[in-house]
């Protein structure tokens, strides 16, 4: 039977997780681009913005208004925070469904969202609907999702690398600690200070150290799974590279367990996935191995044989971490092979 062509729109494809949709859909086999919406930038044929699609992409960017995204099928929303939440009830009431690479629909409680991304949310009866998409743990629900939350970036590489260990219920889960490197590119397309070349490149720093936005959404996730709350510390840092997450995890061991037994939990717990690449004993998993793949790449340590588990889990932010992850979800959602349009080799060097 011949697989339907998926019509796919794009709110927001001007900045790096829209241009790495669009990268990722023009080869996709089943999907045809019916809509790239951009008000600042209405009218420019999308491959004069990005080069790299000319030849792929035949489309202009589109006022959100005259682009037809409620005749799609499914409408991804690479915007900033803030946006989706405006304009998602009326697509789902079109019959079609909606992949929100920002916040608007992750955090489960509204009172919650809204300290942390500072707004009034303008759509919390979807919030309540939406499925949190992380497909390693949520495929089923994902099947039947009219509103899809895709999860942010550190979260990815965070849960992906605490996973087995929280469901085994073999570490103290209210002590964990989660030490994260993104490169500049996780801030977004934009004209910031603190992204400029002179002030990022030759420079390592933390930041939101207490109060980042995706500290709530990892305790969220992880708490679920365990069934309980769960302690976190997460400390992310900007690093000078422009791709990539390095996630580097602590966990206190509550049972006996050998450095093999370890290394056999991650390799039974992920031998079914297609993009979670548990490496071997010993091994130093490194951002540039996944550079443009939608790959997690982990590797579990218990240092001198103690009691204490660290886990290295490494993606590509704008892939797994984000368009990467959202072409998954789709695929999912169509019933689709989970792999299809994201099988590409990571770059090196």
């Amino acid at each position: 039977m011949t697989q339907k062509t998926i019509k796919v729109g794009i709110v927001g494809g001007t900045g790096y997780t829209g241009v790495e949709l669009l990268r990722l859909l023009a080869q996709h086999p089943h999907c045809e681009l019916r809509a790239i919406t951009s008000r600042k930038e209405a009218g420019m044929p999308v491959a004069e913005m990005f080069p790299n699609l000319r030849g792929r992409v035949s489309l202009r960017f589109s006022e959100p208004a005259a682009s037809g995204l409620d005749q799609c099928d499914v409408v991804f929303f690479a915007t900033p925070n803030g946006v989706a939440m405006q304009e998602a009830r009326a697509l789902v009431d079109a019959g079609v469904k909606v992949i929100d690479l920002a916040a608007d629909f992750r955090i489960r409680d509204v009172a919650v969202w809204e300290q942390y991304y500072k707004m009034k949310h303008a759509c919390p009866e979807l919030v309540a609907e939406a499925v949190y998409a992380l497909p390693e743990i949520n495929r089923a629900e994902i099947k039947k999702a009219r509103v899809i939350a895709n999860p942010g970036c550190y979260p990815t590489a965070v849960q992906l690398g605490f996973l087995p260990l929280i469901e085994a219920g073999c570490v103290d889960a209210g002590h964990l600690i989660a030490d994260a490197k993104s490169g500049v590119s996780g801030a977004g397309r934009k004209a910031e200070t603190h992204i400029l070349h002179a002030e990022a490149a030759d420079n390592f720093k933390a930041y939101g150290v207490g109060n980042h936005r995706h500290q709530p959404e990892i305790a969220q996730g992880l708490a679920r799974v365990a069934g309980h709350p769960v302690g976190l510390v997460f400390v992310p840092h900007l690093t000078p590279m422009i791709r990539g997450i390095h996630a580097t995890l602590y966990a206190r061991l509550t049972k006996s367990t050998t450095a093999a037994d370890l290394q056999t939990l991650y390799e039974k717990r992920y031998a079914g996935e297609a993009f979670v690449d548990v490496m071997p004993a010993g091994s130093h998993p490194e951002t540039r191995s996944v550079r443009g793949a939608n790959q997690c790449r982990i590797a579990v340590h218990l240092p001198q044989g103690g009691d204490t588990v660290v886990v290295l889990s490494v993606i590509d932010n704008l892939v797994k971490g984000a368009a990467g992850q959202a072409v998954q979800n789709m695929n999912i959602l169509f019933g689709l092979a989970e792999d299809t349009g994201l099988t590409q080799v990571a770059l090196l060097p």
